[in-house]
């Protein structure tokens, strides 16, 4: 095999565990080109692989117009089919990444075991052993049918120098020490039933700073913002706040040299998983055999509830979901034990 070309174009998290493909193709054919098609929000999480040869951007929004689309297609058609491949992983298994598997030329075009909007059409949906098993591994059987041998599962990270100088610089302004033990706190995510109480977090904060640790708060957006000033107020001491301080590269270079990382079932949280740190992953409305932190899914806390691995962004009983686990609960996962604020 010498040209494989991998689409997985989003979203950060799911790209996360799909990297572990990219080290099987190459730890197989060590002298294959790894083509992969991304997305630009999770670009640099492909510029941090060793694993990968080329990178091709998919810029989605341009396609979204007519005159978008005649202006781009050809040359992102000629960029797909620069190189004719021996085989196309679509793992996005949706049109958009259908789309794109039908421009590659390549005699082999396989796909996830639940292939949806037609792209089960252009690759065969490949049902493997762990087609009921954790999302990595289902990415994973799709490199075995294109015949990789998968003995190490890895996440192939390489975070560059610039970015950790860049980070002890962050933690030097934020009046941090990098070298410091210290838990960092994803304190967002998109579905609003996958984000843990404000003051739950704010407990946690205290109880990490009472065992000669650093509560480190991560996340983008407004909404994480306006979190992270409630989280903020509601704690005995203020833990180091850097929502919306950080890009991609950065976030991986303090996950990398954690203590551990609390948060819900979203891309920071996995890519602490990937990297190989303690992750203590708050779940409710997702599952945990599926989308736990791979490799330690003794580390998940799921809620309570009946009804929990819903699979709904929005829970219809108007339910906090994860407001049932307690910061004790979370504590003890990390190392912690005793009691904490009430």
């Amino acid at each position: 095999m010498q040209n494989v070309l991998i689409v997985k174009l989003s979203a950060i998290g799911d790209v996360i565990h799909a990297l572990p493909v990219s080290h099987a193709v190459k730890e197989t054919f060590p002298q294959v080109h790894v083509t992969w098609v991304i997305e630009p929000p999770a670009k640099p999480l492909l510029e941090m692989n060793p694993c990968i040869d080329e990178i091709l951007t998919f810029h989605k929004k341009d396609f979204r117009s007519l005159g978008g689309f005649l202006k781009n297609f050809f040359p992102f058609r000629k960029e797909i089919q620069a190189r004719r491949y021996d085989a196309v992983l679509d793992l996005q298994g949706l049109f958009k990444s259908a789309a794109i598997a039908c421009l590659a030329k390549a005699p082999q075009k396989l796909g996830m075991c639940n292939m949806r909007e037609g792209s089960g059409c252009i690759s065969r949906p490949v049902v493997g052993a762990h087609a009921h098993g954790h999302i990595v591994e289902r990415y994973l059987d799709v490199a075995r049918a294109a015949g990789c041998r998968v003995q190490d599962v890895r996440f192939p990270f390489e975070v560059p120098v610039r970015e950790k100088e860049l980070v002890r610089q962050l933690f030097r302004q934020a009046g941090a020490d990098f070298s410091c033990a210290y838990v960092v706190l994803a304190i967002g995510a998109n579905w609003p039933n996958k984000r843990w109480p404000e003051s739950h977090f704010a407990n946690l904060v205290d109880c990490i700073y009472a065992r000669n640790s650093i509560p480190i708060l991560i996340g983008d957006g407004i909404v994480d913002e306006q979190r992270a000033a409630r989280i903020e107020r509601e704690a005995a001491i203020p833990p180091v706040n850097l929502v919306g301080k950080t890009n991609l590269k950065e976030l991986t270079a303090i996950m990398a040299n954690a203590q551990a990382v609390v948060g819900g079932d979203t891309g920071p949280v996995h890519l602490a998983a990937g990297l190989g740190v303690k992750t203590i992953m708050l779940m409710g409305p997702t599952d945990a055999n599926r989308n736990g932190p791979y490799g330690q899914i003794e580390n998940a806390v799921e809620a309570s509830h009946e009804c929990k691995g819903c699979w709904k962004r929005v829970c219809p009983k108007d339910i906090d979901c994860l407001a049932v686990i307690s910061p004790e609960t979370v504590g003890k996962k990390i190392g912690f034990t005793g009691n904490q604020r009430g």
